[in-house]
């Protein structure tokens, strides 16, 4: 039987794509797995990726669009609140499991080998199929309430890959922490708690200070949620643009940071788990 040696990174290193290619199968059977668990057991299943983001939507609607009367920036507030749920389910649903499966998942790093990055990264994949489930909905909603597409629309694409970037690079770095310092599943609940308040969610951006945009877009979620809104809903939802691309430089670091953090430690998860 071949042995696979597994030491600790020296240096500057990342993740070896072309072994991930290699193991794209188990890639994928880990997805799928992670959604038929989400939803085992549960009454009405995968309809809870539907039933989530349409009560806050409601939730939020309510008390941001009626009782607050926050602007919508000419938008039907529901619309405004579900296109900015879509990527902040993503990145919520991503993080809370990928922070935990190196844990849930630690009899298989014990016993065999295999990329330990792909375990995160499955949770990602698992977690478009919510997202795209959700646009279906999004889209009815815009036909009930005639908001019609601009031709930004082809830029959607380019935020999702930065919600996807987002929802990786934090899951790597709570899952190898999580390993260590089992606070880690204490403390995510609260982030993504928090974080929806305190990102763009139930209300836009635009009701922020000037003198604290910029700060304010430092929330890397920041500028994927505004780029969202902007790429659907058109020109009545203009980013602020410096902010994004600070959102975007903020992504950048947080998943190379990730990647370089996951593969120096990657080599004590066996041991410590």
């Amino acid at each position: 039987m071949r042995e696979r040696i597994i030491k600790k990174s020296k240096g500057f290193s990342f993740v070896n794509v072309g072994e991930l290619w290699i193991y794209r199968e188990l890639f994928f059977f880990l997805a799928l797995r992670n959604i038929l668990i989400r939803y085992k057991q549960a009454v009405i299943g995968i309809s809870w990726a539907v039933v989530r983001p349409l009560l806050t939507m409601v939730v939020f609607t309510l008390i941001f669009g009626r009782l607050a009367k926050l602007p919508s920036d000419g938008v039907p507030y529901p619309v405004l609140t579900f296109v900015a749920l879509l990527p902040w389910q993503f990145f919520a649903n991503s993080l809370t499991e990928g922070s935990n499966s190196l844990i849930s998942n630690a009899n298989m790093i014990s016993k065999v080998y295999l990329p330990r990055v792909i375990l995160p990264a499955s949770t990602i994949l698992s977690g478009l199929i919510d997202f795209f489930i959700s646009l279906l909905i999004l889209v009815g909603l815009m036909v009930w309430y005639r908001v019609v597409p601009t031709q930004s629309i082809i830029w959607l694409p380019l935020f999702m890959l930065l919600a996807i970037l987002t929802s990786f690079g934090a899951s790597l770095w709570f899952a190898a922490l999580n390993v260590e310092y089992r606070d880690v599943r204490y403390i995510v609940p609260f982030i993504v708690q928090m974080g929806l308040y305190i990102s763009p969610v139930g209300f836009s951006s635009s009701v922020i200070p000037e003198k604290w945009r910029l700060l304010y877009s430092m929330n890397p979620m920041v500028g994927v949620i505004d780029g969202f809104r902007w790429a659907v809903l058109g020109e009545n939802i203009e980013p602020y643009w410096t902010g994004t691309v600070i959102s975007v430089v903020a992504v950048i670091f947080l998943t190379l940071g990730g990647l370089y953090y996951f593969k120096r430690v990657e080599a004590t998860f066996a041991d410590i788990i």
